[in-house]
């Protein structure tokens, strides 16, 4: 009897062992499968992380993307944007490219009209320049006879007048006007009393500077008590009176000697009298 009662707890403890290792079966089996969802489901949200990109990136993406379909569209989406929206991206950047580089050649068109302003302006400055010096230029003098009377010896730079003084032949850089003795003798031209010396040859000179370079030479004067250096003289203003006191000339009667120099250069007198 003792044996008949051991058998069915025997069986029953099989059971129950067999039930329990099915229950840890199945419950290390959802153990593994909720490891194995948990680390699949970390993985894509690292995935998703990761391909998740800054906007210079998707803007660099945009020509490949908009060369797919309507599946890569979904799939720009996925990454944040649509293609339309990088579409338009894309377009507002190239249109700040162009305004850029068209702001950038309207300004090198501004440099450009304002460098030509200013050459213009430039030359328009020199060229008024010019044409004011040329409008300011002053006019050569005009000279008069100092004194009234005959040319008795005439200019001679290239060739020769005979000396009666010296009796030879020699060279004659003014004229000789013939005239009474204290016959006044007139400023030729305006100008500035440049000096008054007694020259060892043609005695007591007067030399009067004008515009342009030109100066006149009055000599063989008596006196030159009327003017002073330095002093401003007028056209017809005396300047001296007629005399004898050329060592050179004595011989000849009583006369005026007449000089004009251009830059330092003798001239012909007769040339610019009138």
């Amino acid at each position: 009897m003792r044996r008949e009662r051991r058998m069915p707890n025997r069986g029953e403890e099989n059971r129950l062992n067999k039930m329990l290792y099915i229950s840890g079966s199945i419950l290390a089996l959802a153990i593994i499968a909720f490891v194995v969802t948990f680390t699949m489901y970390g993985n894509k949200l690292k995935n998703n992380s990761e391909s998740s990109l800054t906007t210079e990136k998707i803007a660099d993406l945009v020509p490949s993307i908009s060369e797919e379909d309507d599946n890569t569209e979904s799939t720009s989406t996925e990454i944040g944007k649509t293609v339309e929206e990088s579409k338009n991206e894309l377009e507002n950047n190239n249109i700040n490219n162009v305004v850029t580089k068209n702001t950038t050649v309207d300004n090198n068109s501004t440099n450009t009209t304002k460098n030509n302003t200013k050459t213009t302006s430039s030359k328009t400055t020199k060229s008024n320049k010019k044409e004011s010096t040329k409008a300011t230029k002053t006019p050569d003098p005009t000279f008069s006879k100092p004194v009234e009377g005959e040319i008795i010896r005439e200019f001679a730079k290239d060739s020769l007048v005979f000396s009666n003084t010296l009796q030879e032949w020699i060279i004659h850089e003014g004229i000789d006007i013939k005239a009474d003795k204290t016959t006044v003798v007139k400023a030729a031209e305006s100008g500035t009393v440049k000096s008054i010396k007694n020259d060892p040859r043609y005695g007591i000179t007067v030399i009067i500077e004008h515009t342009n370079g030109y100066k006149t030479i009055y000599s063989n004067l008596l006196t030159s008590e009327f003017v002073v250096e330095n002093e401003k003289v007028e056209k017809g203003q005396t300047i001296g009176t007629v005399g004898n006191t050329a060592v050179f000339e004595s011989a000849d009667d009583y006369h005026l000697h007449f000089e004009i120099w251009k830059d330092n250069v003798a001239q012909d007198p007769t040339i610019y009298l009138k």
